[in-house]
């Protein structure tokens, strides 16, 4: 019995050990001076601020991911230094400085460096080639770009390299300049990296928190979303993380789960913050916080959505919409699809017809020129067309129609020209006219899957693997060819494809693929 009780007292010894260190704070910047034999570290950070640490002997330390000694740490790498809510340090970590300093050998070419650091820093690249967060620039999952291949039978994509060690997850791609982001894992951890557009290099890694463990797969579910310089990525475990698209240093980060008293949801956190002006918006489903906005310098409390229920988070991410000159964020929660104002968090309106008590996942789609938003889930369920109309301080929202014929799990849909294009479940691809609700045709194609769109056509990706190129065409289904992606994992091919910079990057698990799209 004794034995028992000493057992229960660790275990909860423990959980209190482990939220301590999940509600850590965190000191990042350059390493200034260092003391090997007394393990001690002064750090300066971004904004001018030096603290000196004194670094205990029994906690993690790790150097570009990896454990480490104090002998190989030098003055100038960039150190990052976790402490709990009571200020004990609980885990250091080192990487190798990005920027080259006069006399100091590198491992990538000067020239190549400096474009990326340059390009990241600046957000650079042209309009069309920037695909900064979930669903592209606007979340409309539509692509700019122009020029591309038009029929893959007569001038196929070309694969132009492949990016391994990601470790598991099924994070999809952002890219901004010279660099791609995606989330993998590495040993223990959930890790956000930036690799390389042109050569598939991985240039900086920075973990961010425990690896999320499922029946469905490990590892990270959401996208890293960029603004300006700043990352800021998600993890499956509710670990939020603002970090330098440069070098990966880490800003600030907190858990959205603990902080607002919400609990993970069955298959992990899958949402991909939206950055709006100085917001960042996440949906924790936590008591009083459906939804919060913070200050994306610092990651503070601007407000929180107290939606009646308190609906837990679902598995989609947010939207902004603009309806009657009323700004407002959606998202398709637990319970439903929610519109709340952007200024205050005020819940504006709901609804569940599309909503399913399962997983709803993929993300709403607004068609503007209407003012509808479509929303819809699988599991049986269906979509649902909403009516959206300004009402005296506020909006309502009124059913237009509810069909069954778009079952649509979680590999997304895209509205062209007030036409709706997504596999339904079992996996068939469908097109809907949204102005009456009416399935204009169907095809199998290459079954259910994940899409995006540019240049006038569906890229539409398996979950078994194959990528087919398909016309958006409102009148009927026009293949342009398809292939088989190599190197397959065991899992399904659940992140969803991008376009982007005159490419196509499809992830799967440990491999990030990269195609060439250029017509010839």
């Amino acid at each position: 019995m004794r034995s028992i009780r000493r057992l229960s007292l660790f275990v909860c010894l423990l959980a209190i050990s482990l939220n301590s260190r999940a509600e850590a704070a965190i000191f990042s910047g350059e390493i200034k001076s260092i003391s090997a034999a007394q393990k001690q570290v002064v750090v300066k950070s971004s904004q001018g601020k030096e603290k000196s640490f004194l670094i205990p002997q029994d906690i993690p330390v790790t150097f570009n991911g990896k454990p480490a000694g104090f002998d190989q740490f030098e003055i100038g790498q960039r150190a990052t230094v976790f402490t709990s809510s009571k200020g004990e340090i609980t885990r250091f970590s080192v990487r190798k400085a990005v920027a080259r300093k006069s006399g100091e050998p590198v491992s990538r070419p000067k020239k190549a460096m400096k474009e990326r650091q340059g390009a990241a820093a600046s957000g650079g690249g042209p309009a069309a080639q920037a695909w900064t967060q979930f669903r592209g620039p606007d979340r409309r999952n539509i692509s700019y770009e122009t020029g591309l291949s038009k029929d893959w039978n007569q001038n196929p994509p070309k694969l132009l390299w492949t990016a391994r060690g990601l470790g598991e997850g099924y994070s999809s791609v952002s890219l901004s300049g010279n660099l791609v982001f995606t989330m993998g894992t590495k040993a223990d951890e959930e890790t956000v990296m930036a690799i390389d557009v042109n050569t598939g290099e991985i240039v900086w890694t920075q973990p961010n928190g425990p690896v999320f463990k499922n029946n469905q797969g490990n590892g990270p579910r959401s996208t890293p979303t960029i603004d300006g310089d700043r990352l800021y990525a998600l993890g499956a475990n509710g670990n939020l993380v603002c970090l330098s698209t440069k070098d990966g240093n880490m800003e600030w980060s907190k858990n959205i789960l603990q902080e607002f008293n919400a609990r993970n949801i069955v298959w992990g956190i899958s949402e991909s913050p939206l950055i709006d002006g100085d917001q960042l918006i996440c949906t924790p489903g936590g008591q009083g916080a459906a939804m919060v906005a913070l200050k994306k310098q610092d990651g503070s409390l601007i407000w929180k959505s107290a939606v009646p229920g308190n609906p837990q988070a679902g598995y989609a991410s947010a939207i902004t919409i603009n309806v009657g000159g009323l700004r407002q964020y959606v998202n398709f929660t637990h319970a439903g699809l929610m519109g709340i104002e952007s200024a205050s968090g005020r819940p504006l309106w709901g609804n569940e017809k599309a909503a399913n008590k399962t997983a709803n996942c993929s993300a709403p789609v607004f068609f503007a020129e209407k003012n509808v938003i479509f929303y819809a889930s699988g599991y049986g369920t269906g979509g649902a067309l909403l009516q959206l109309s300004p009402v005296q301080n506020g909006v309502s929202a009124q059913l237009a129609f509810f069909t069954p014929e778009m079952k649509n799990h979680h590999g997304g849909m895209v509205e062209v020209n007030g036409f709706l294009y997504g596999t339904s479940d079992p996996g068939v691809l469908t097109c809907i006219n949204l102005l009456n609700g009416q399935t204009v045709w169907q095809n199998r194609s290459v079954g259910k899957g994940a899409l995006t769109c540019a240049d006038g056509h569906l890229y539409l990706r398996s979950e078994n693997g194959p990528m087919a190129l398909v016309e958006v065409n409102p009148k009927k289904y026009v293949e342009k060819g398809r292939f088989d992606q190599p190197d397959r994992s065991g899992n399904k091919a659940w992140p969803h494809p991008v376009v982007a910079d005159g490419k196509l990057f499809l992830r799967d698990q440990d491999l990030l693929l990269c195609y060439d799209l250029r017509s010839k």
